[in-house]
């Protein structure tokens, strides 16, 4: 068995364990039956989400370096199944900084490979390691801009309140309702220009340091 299986299958033993949990929770009564069914819902997604590469793969013919993978199923774990369903949002400050700060680190990688795919030298080396930084940098920061509409969407449509402009009845108001959203951005531009701070570092003296990042993409 590869390295690749075991590890998936070691995250879907925990994605079922903790789905065991939530249900665990609900019959001891800590936990309500409408909080119960989207935590059911949301632990169901994030082990569909570990094989999103795979499906990717089958329908797109979207291959991402294991590395990556690997990085996003860590992401999920933290994500999903710690920060959500296993309540650390809640039990520890900062928890959802530290995502802010993980995911721009996964989409930087992806900037990098989609700029390797797309550009299409043989030669990396003649190119300069900052269009790589650059592109990855900025590509994180969109991205990062369209998660919070996303969940200015929700928030909008189902009073969600992911973007924290509310604590229990008290509504905030003025910079208050902004901290929260300004704080993701600017967390989200700190992880990706921290993992662009070691990628300059290892492309001085690895030239082709970014062709690892390469993504297949729509190939037969």
């Amino acid at each position: 068995m590869s390295v690749y299986i075991r590890r998936q299958r070691l995250l879907v033993l925990f994605g079922f364990l903790t789905l065991l949990v939530i249900i665990w929770e609900y019959f001891i009564g800590l936990a309500a039956a409408a909080t119960t069914f989207t935590k059911i819902i949301e632990c169901a997604a994030g082990i569909l989400l570990i094989y999103a590469p795979e499906i990717l793969n089958k329908l797109f013919n979207l291959k991402f370096a294991n590395f990556i993978v690997y990085f996003f199923w860590f992401f999920i774990w933290l994500a999903v199944f710690l920060g959500t369903c296993l309540h650390f949002m809640t039990l520890i400050p900062l928890w959802d900084k530290l995502l802010h700060l993980i995911s721009p680190m996964i989409l930087t990688m992806i900037g990098f490979g989609i700029l390797v795919e797309f550009l299409k030298v043989p030669n990396l080396e003649e190119l300069s390691p900052w269009l790589f930084l650059i592109f990855g940098f900025s590509f994180a920061g969109v991205c990062g801009i369209f998660w919070e509409f996303w969940e200015w969407s929700w928030d909008t449509l189902l009073d969600m309140n992911l973007q924290r402009y509310r604590s229990g009845a008290t509504i905030f108001t003025g910079q208050k309702a902004l901290q929260d959203t300004m704080g993701d951005l600017l967390i989200n531009l700190v992880g990706s220009f921290l993992f662009n701070l070691f990628a300059w570092y290892k492309s001085r003296n690895n030239p082709m340091y970014f062709a690892q990042f390469q993504i297949d993409f729509l190939r037969s």
